[in-house]
């Protein structure tokens, strides 16, 4: 056992610290990229509304647990709770280094049966060694199981004054919704670009290193929103390259492709140069580089493309400017709608290259579809070619339809270049109503009645035949014609009719009009009955 103490000083002096444990945020104000949780913890504080419960949610390296120890150190400092505190007071050491007795650390992972939830729940019931509240945090809170989450619940729900929860996960969709309903939920959202890059920058002027801000970004970019990874990445480099780190470094470390590399590739998509961007592809797979990466870096750059066009005051996404104004202009020749292909042939291969062993070849497949994707013909060009003809075209000559027959007369030829002319279909126009000139009786009257005879066997009618049947005269089958003066009576003819007048279509009369006739023969038509 070593007990000199000049032994445990140089021991102390040997031992490092990496850079996330190092620069963990102390107090709110240290928190980066969380505006909207630490406005609301502030103010909650402030004005003394403190759940019972929080719940944080978020991607890895963003700083959950950061906050839950912030938020331990706010309610727990003396004097508190108070969002100003002292980070540098024992309790908050405490808090930070995980001595404390009243804040409880637990991992969700390894403690995740109905028999540690007990324990919780028989430990709440002791008041607080030293600060206001005992506070029970608990990590990848997602990996308790459905036994221990329900054998939670009613202490969750109605926990002792002197008690307080703070859960922390990634994969909020796994919790029961009965243990969400009883907490306040924050969720922590990846980290800027821009605000990686600019604290890597501190860090490495604390530490007396050369960073490049071009290195910085790439690692920011690398990092894909984790505070946390970016650290941890800064400290492999520092190991790696010493007291100057460039770009360069990074991307043969980590297997970055640089901006450059992809706004190259790009340029070479738009100007459907497909065997110079597999080159380049093929250079970059022969460099070890990720692909699946660059995959994503093309896919952030036609976005940022896509953007531009809609919204003109957007940057690069980290790209140089001068390299950045020479895709614009390569992209002024396609529609947003061109690009949007673009970006679903790649999401296509992204989900492809994801379980695909062979991932180069994927890569290319989808370097020459989103090519031919750019040189396609689609329906909607066509019309856009169509209405900018249309457009060069003077101001139309609209014709109605017409209430009464044309005039005979031919109109005027025109002289002037031809005019286009807008033909609306015409108004159906009413029956014409017919013009009763005679009425004509169809039921002419009755002709007089003729005597009956009664004598000789002979009848005028079925009637007589009967009446004189009754009085016992014999039927005679071939009665003799009755001879009488009157002559016989005939029907009076009818008036001849008058011709009817020809029915006149209006269309007929419509399509035989000067103008119309000018139309067809200035553009070679014909009328589609």
């Amino acid at each position: 056992m070593l007990t000199n103490p000049q032994s445990l000083l140089t021991l102390r002096r040997v031992s490092y610290q990496v850079f996330a444990r190092k620069y963990r945020p102390k107090t709110f104000d240290d928190v980066l990229g969380q505006d909207h949780v630490v406005r609301t913890l502030r103010n909650a504080i402030a004005q003394k509304r403190l759940a019972h419960a929080y719940l944080f949610v978020g991607p890895r390296g963003t700083g959950k647990t950061t906050t839950a120890r912030i938020l331990a150190k706010a309610l727990n400092c003396t004097d508190g709770p108070k969002a100003d505190f002292d980070p540098d007071e024992d309790v908050c050491v405490e808090i930070a280094e995980g001595r404390s007795l009243d804040v409880l650390e637990i991992d969700g992972a390894s403690n995740n049966s109905v028999d540690d939830v007990r324990n919780i729940r028989e430990s709440v019931r002791f008041a607080p060694a030293r600060g206001q509240f005992k506070i029970y945090y608990i990590d990848e809170v997602h990996m308790l199981s459905t036994a221990a989450f329900n054998a939670l619940l009613k202490t969750l729900e109605e926990p002792p004054e002197h008690v307080k929860f703070i859960f922390a996960t990634t994969e909020a969709h796994k919790v029961l919704p009965t243990i969400l309903s009883r907490c306040q939920r924050f969720d922590l959202r990846p980290i800027p670009t821009d605000i990686i890059a600019k604290h890597l920058l501190h860090i490495a002027k604390e530490e007396g290193v050369n960073l490049h801000e071009s290195a910085a970004w790439a690692i920011g970019k690398g990092a894909d929103g984790g505070m946390r990874d970016a650290q941890s990445m800064l400290d492999q480099l520092v190991a790696f390259c010493g007291e100057t780190i460039t770009e360069a470094n990074v991307l043969d470390v980590f297997g970055f492709t640089s901006r450059e590399t992809v706004a190259e590739v790009i340029g070479r998509l738009l100007a459907r140069d497909t065997p110079a961007a597999l080159t380049t592809v093929q250079r970059e797979a022969e460099a070890g580089r990720e692909l699946s990466q660059l995959l994503g870096e093309l896919i952030g750059c036609v976005r940022a493309l896509l953007v531009a066009k809609l919204d003109s005051t957007t940057g690069g996404d980290g790209i140089p400017t001068e390299t950045w104004n020479a895709l614009r202009a390569a992209a002024e020749a396609y529609p947003p709608e061109r690009l949007l292909s673009v970006i679903d042939v790649f999401a296509e291969t992204e989900g492809r290259m994801k379980w695909a062993s062979n991932k180069r070849l994927h890569l290319e497949i989808g370097m020459i579809k989103a090519a031919q994707t750019l040189g396609e013909v689609r329906l909607s060009d066509v019309i856009k070619v169509l209405a900018g003809a249309s457009d060069q075209l003077t101001s139309p000559v609209t014709i109605a339809a017409p209430t009464a027959v044309a005039s005979a007369t031919p109109a005027p030829a025109p002289t002037a270049a031809p005019e286009p002319v807008v033909i609306p279909a015409p108004a159906p126009q009413p029956e014409p109503e017919a013009k009763v000139e005679e009425v004509i009786e169809l039921n002419p009257p009755a002709p007089p009645e003729e005597p009956r005879a009664k004598s000789g066997g002979s009848f005028s009618s079925f009637d007589d035949m009967i009446e004189q049947a009754e009085e016992g005269s014999s039927f005679d089958p071939n009665p003799a014609p009755v001879l009488t003066d009157a002559p016989p009576w005939k029907p009076e003819p009818d008036a001849p009719a008058e011709p009817a007048a020809p029915k006149v279509d209006p269309m007929e009369e419509f399509y035989k009009d000067p103008l119309i006739q000018t139309a067809l023969e200035m553009f070679a038509a014909t009328i589609k009955k």
